[in-house]
């Protein structure tokens, strides 16, 4: 019987937001729903490597606890121009009390003060890629001046 999980680095992904013109739709129902377009960035690891294209956007909504629902659409662009999906859901907030505020302010926070985690996963029809598409992977993200650093780990 397996008691563990193993896991191995993927990429660790940058992103480039653009919240100067991000589409504010303010509460609704749900919560403060905003639309955050993603205008580029870049992932790299040991196995693939490349830009992501503009044209993302993560679909966020605020819950009245603080915590914020992730819900991210990408175009991966690898080195040598295989095109990959990359989804992924998760939950962002600060770890405790002392820098909720912060967190709600944007203002930017270290690992350690967040709580920033998604589930991604990806789709491609380049053969050379093709691994992709059974991958589960997990992350370990912090959102950062520019957008969002995120450490992306395969379960294996």
């Amino acid at each position: 019987m397996i008691e563990q999980l193993n896991w191995e680095p993927l990429f660790v992904l940058r992103l480039i937001v653009g919240y100067d013109h991000a589409q504010r739709l303010g509460v609704t129902p749900l919560g403060y729903r905003g639309v955050f377009p993603v205008d580029g960035g870049t992932f790299e690891g040991e196995r693939l490597r490349g830009i992501v294209n503009p044209g993302g956007a993560d679909w966020i909504t605020m819950r009245s606890d603080g915590t914020m629902m992730i819900d991210v659409r990408l175009t991966l662009t690898t080195h040598d121009g295989a095109l990959i999906g990359m989804t992924y859901t998760g939950l962002a907030r600060a770890r405790d009390a002392a820098n909720a505020e912060r967190f709600r302010n944007r203002e930017v926070l270290s690992f350690e003060e967040t709580y920033l985690h998604t589930t991604p996963r990806f789709e491609t029809g380049d053969a050379r890629y093709l691994w992709m598409n059974d991958v589960i992977a997990v992350t370990n993200g912090v959102r950062t001046a520019a957008g969002g650093t995120y450490h992306v780990f395969a379960i294996v």
